[in-house]
């Protein structure tokens, strides 16, 4: 016997351990992937997951939670609208500081109506790290729980004397020509802004106007001063927090109460910008409904947080950081992804009674008539990648889905919110009829919806209780797609392209076929918006870039600076783009089909 068959049964036995062990913690150490296959997670994957959770994690999550017989979802009451999609940051205006903003948002609102839709979309709007102008994702998010400043238009602000006494004219003048935003212009010019409004309000704000930021203030605490803390704290250390000095690694109220003695105007700024903020999109929440609209904003919730953030300083216990979350390899990302975000953990969310989850929910729904949660295949596992290791090696990690899906239920029940879950991806068997259960919608997009031959599926096929629409902010525009330029973008970057151009091909011909099925003419927009609307979905969204014919989408996956992602501006100003034709004879196309008819 060699040395090598006396170590194989303790080898085995170890492993074993191993695996029991990697079960009690909820971690999966098997998969199918998204093409039907059965892939196993590295022992060694498995390691280091079983010992950062072993260490910081001593219960084990509940495999399943007992939950009473649901109650669904709130279910919207509207049947057969469509929405108008834009990414706001790039929405183009004469009047804006070269980055879209709530003014603009609003604008969006009444072109929606006046055309006749029920919503208009748009990108998370959580705030980012507005000192890191180069970390543009709305995708990444400093935290949830608050609104990016870069979204406020500061010439609305009462005490704003305007730019010409800011000294601004000249420097926001030349932001408005860059084809790209120049977010370090747009961050220093509305930084500035925002200061000498608030040294205005500190000196000049009636009572009323006192009593309506303190009233904020106390509606949103505590959470609202530990951030403002956090921001200041933020900006000395210049490190990650988990770095900073012991008394600032954790939000000790006692500890930040001494901070604002010395830092009393720098933490009250901080508030004072999200006050400015929560008034200017809830004037547009408002504003959607004096307009009759159906559903108003559709807001999108990002599926993660960074780790440097303040989510993640704020709920240490529910918010694993040591790991990233991604997705592992798929038709459009053959090599997985990773997309360096800190996700929940179902230890640490239990323990605080899941109050980071429902405040993270209630922080969109509160503005909105809908939201997307993005990949909302994460409430029930997630994808989880260590330090050093790629992202096809990852593993997933157990949440109590159910659960969470009571808990998305209650909160849209009193918050009047519809829930469309985006279920793209490698979907677990069962999961969409769960979703389905809580009263959460469907996410189709019309490129992904084809049959094992290829084939596109039939209108019919699609659910009711759902959104549809053409692609996504990670995918082709209708142009970019037929054209195939996504795939030589992809090539030129190096990139795996997912898709053979044979491939393509046959997709486009079989996309031909499908419309040609339905009496439509081949690979026109119009046709593909006629497919969609024949669909049962109750809620078609259109993005501007679709309606634009636009060739370039706002994100390509797998690229920081390769690519200039999330920094296109529209090629119109929104004054022209409400008078398109295009916009006119869409409009009047899905009226005719009967999703059409508010203010139209």
């Amino acid at each position: 016997m060699t040395s090598n068959d006396r170590l194989q049964p303790i080898v085995q036995r170890d492993d074993r351990k191993l695996l029991d062990e990697a079960q009690r913690l909820g971690i999966e150490t098997r998969y199918i992937d998204a093409g039907g296959r059965e892939r196993e997670v590295d022992l060694g994957t498995v390691r280091r997951v079983v010992d950062a959770l072993s260490n910081t994690q001593p219960n084990a999550p509940s495999s399943s939670l007992p939950v009473p017989g649901p109650t669904a979802a709130f279910a919207g009451r509207f049947e057969r609208v469509w929405g108008l999609a834009a990414q706001l940051y790039g929405v183009r205006s004469a009047r804006n500081w070269g980055h879209g903003d709530f003014t603009d948002l609003d604008q969006l609102l009444e072109i929606a109506a006046a055309r006749g839709a029920a919503a208009v979309g748009v990108n998370p709007l959580h705030t980012l790290f507005d000192d890191q102008p180069d970390r543009p994702s709305p995708y990444s998010p400093n935290s949830r729980l608050f609104l990016n400043p870069l979204y406020i238009d500061v010439e609305r602000i009462p005490f704003f004397p305007g730019l010409r006494a800011a000294r601004l004219h000249d420097s926001v003048a030349a932001l408005r020509e860059h084809e790209l935003i120049d977010y370090a212009g747009v961050t220093a010019a509305k930084l500035t802004a925002l200061k000498i409004a608030h040294a205005a309000f500190r000196r000049s704000a009636d009572a009323s106007q006192r009593d309506a930021f303190a009233s904020f203030c106390r509606s949103r605490a505590p959470e609202l001063s530990r951030f403002a803390a956090f921001e200041c704290l933020r900006r000395q250390q210049r490190n990650p927090w988990w770095e900073w000095p012991a008394q600032w690694r954790v939000p000790d109220d006692v500890a930040l109460a001494q901070l604002r003695r010395h830092h009393d105007q720098e933490i009250e700024f901080h508030e004072f910008v999200q006050w400015i903020a929560h008034v200017q999109l809830d004037a547009c929440a408002q504003r959607a409904r004096r307009l009759g609209l159906p559903i108003g904003l559709y807001l999108d919730i990002a599926v993660g947080v960074d780790p440097a953030g303040f989510d993640a300083w704020n709920d240490q216990a529910a918010i694993l950081r040591e790991f990233a979350i991604g997705a592992p390899p798929d038709l459009f990302n053959p090599d997985g992804q990773n997309w360096g975000l800190a996700g929940f953990n179902a230890v640490g969310l239990s323990a605080a009674e899941f109050a980071p989850f429902r405040a993270m929910l209630r922080a969109s729904m509160r503005y909105a008539g809908a939201i997307r949660l993005d990949h909302v295949l994460g409430l029930k596992r997630l994808y989880v990648i260590p330090a050093g290791f790629t992202a096809e090696q990852g593993a997933y990690l157990r949440l109590p889905f159910e659960h969470l899906l009571e808990l998305v239920a209650e909160e849209s029940l009193a918050q009047s919110c519809v829930v469309i879950g985006e279920d793209l991806g490698t979907v677990p068997e069962g999961l969409r009829e769960t979703l389905a259960k809580w009263g959460i919608w469907r996410y189709h997009v019309l490129i992904f919806e084809r049959g094992p031959d290829g084939s596109f599926v039939a209108p019919s096929a699609y659910a009711r209780d759902a959104l549809v629409t053409n692609s996504t902010h990670d995918l082709p525009t209708f142009v970019g797609w037929c054209r195939g330029a996504d795939l030589q973008l992809r090539q030129q970057l190096g990139l795996e392209a997912g898709e053979t151009e044979a491939e393509r091909a046959r997709a486009r011909s079989a996309l031909g076929n499908a419309l040609a099925q339905q009496g439509l003419a081949p690979l026109r927009f119009r046709s593909v918006v006629e497919f969609m609307s024949a669909t049962p979905a109750r809620f078609l969204m259109l993005s501007a870039e679709d309606i634009l014919g636009l060739t370039d989408q706002p994100n390509v996956p797998g690229t920081t600076v390769e690519h200039p992602n999330w920094r296109r501006r529209l090629p119109i100003d929104l004054a022209d783009f409400a008078r398109l034709d295009e916009l006119a004879q869409i409009a009047e196309l899905l009226k005719l089909r009967g999703r059409g008819s508010i203010g139209a």
